[in-house]
């Protein structure tokens, strides 16, 4: 269900040049501002959790979720490119089942390792706070690569799609509305993190169980369909 040939393909659609600066971006503003926070007000456990839960999972992470989630297979739909891709004798679900693999490892590296290392800067992982949104980061990084690669099979507007989910739905209508959080892959994962952090700083509004089963059900259900969704691309010689 892997195929070197086309990971690399994908690595190399998704850290060119722009992109990568995109990637890194927001990485380096988390780490940017967690330096100025430590440098104006010390060590903070409450801080910490603060920046990590409203920078670092509310923000940083969906919007990478969906640059790789997204880039891992939209350009090609988009620019026909896909088509060299079916030609060859692989099977579809294993071509989607490899970008997400990528699309995963890409949203796991820009993410949980700045988040890391920005709750180390912000408190030296007191109270495991670095560490639990560590996980969160790590937790929600499979679910939105899922959702995002969905999103780049199925519309030629995945990246605004993307966007409107991650910055309108979790975080605009996350914070107002009760009911929209259950319905959210940040408080999926905050749950996570609650468990690791065994403390108050970490909250969610969903129970560990019914997080768990959301997100694996998501990810399954979201890689599955986009691979249902790759086998009706037709190529003009199938016709």
């Amino acid at each position: 269900m892997y195929d070197p040939t086309v990971a690399r393909l994908t690595y190399r659609a998704l850290l060119g040049r722009r992109r990568a600066l995109i990637l890194g971006a927001l990485p380096l503003l988390l780490i940017a501002i967690s330096l100025a926070v430590r440098a104006l007000s010390g060590a903070d456990d409450q801080t910490a959790a603060d920046v990590l839960g409203g920078f670092a999972l509310a923000t940083m992470v969906p919007i990478i979720g969906v640059i790789a989630g997204t880039g891992a297979i939209g350009p090609e739909i988009d620019d026909g490119s896909v088509v060299y891709l079916l030609s060859k004798p692989i099977k579809r679900p294993t071509i989607i089942y490899t970008k997400l693999i990528v699309a995963v490892a890409v949203t796991m590296v820009f993410s949980a390792v700045p988040t890391l290392i920005a709750g180390f800067v912000l408190n030296g992982n007191g109270q495991q706070v670095a560490v639990a949104y560590t996980v969160a980061a790590l937790v929600a990084s499979i679910a939105y690569a899922a959702l995002f690669l969905l999103l780049g099979t199925v519309s030629r507007h995945a990246v605004v799609f993307g966007l409107v989910y991650a910055l309108v739905w979790e975080a605009l209508f996350g914070s107002l509305v009760p009911g929209a959080r259950t319905l959210s892959v940040q408080q999926w994962s905050l749950a996570v993190a609650q468990k690791v952090s065994g403390g108050d700083l970490v909250t969610s509004d969903v129970s560990l169980t019914t997080a768990t089963v959301l997100l694996a059900s998501v990810t399954v259900l979201a890689t599955w369909y986009a691979g249902q969704k790759l086998r009706s691309l037709t190529l003009a010689g199938e016709e």
